[in-house]
This record gives C-alpha cells, sequence and structure tokens, in this order.
C-alpha cells in the first residue's frame, strides 16, 4: 500500500483556502506558510511539494 504524502493535508488546505477566497493568495499566506514549513522538512518524500522547491516565500518577495 502507497504511503500517504505527508504533505498533502497542507495541499489540501491551499486549494480549500484559494477557493474559498476568489484565488487571492493574500488571504491564503497562512496555509502556504504551512505548506512551505512542511516541504522544507519532507521535499524528498512528498510530491505535493514539487511546485515549492524553488519558490521563494512569500515575506522574501516584499520589498521588490
Amino acid at each position: 500500500m502507497p504511503q500517504k504524502d505527508p504533505c498533502q493535508k497542507q495541499a489540501c488546505a491551499i486549494q480549500t483556502c484559494l477557493q474559498a477566497n476568489k484565488y487571492v493568495e493574500s488571504m491564503c499566506e497562512d496555509v502556504i506558510r504551512e505548506m512551505r514549513r512542511c516541504c522544507k522538512t519532507h521535499a524528498a518524500n512528498s510530491i505535493c511539494c514539487s511546485g515549492f522547491k524553488d519558490s521563494k516565500p512569500t515575506e522574501d518577495r516584499s520589498n521588490t
């Protein structure tokens, strides 16, 4: 039986949040931050983290 993706819960939370907030990312910063935290720990074991590997945290993108 395949092992569950360790960051699937956070990935689903992002989708739920974005749908509830009409895809305004700034409304979902907390759940996105949790996903980044999970991927920092589990990137090697999580297919859900494939889109987060090279992206910078939202906080680093401000002031550009």
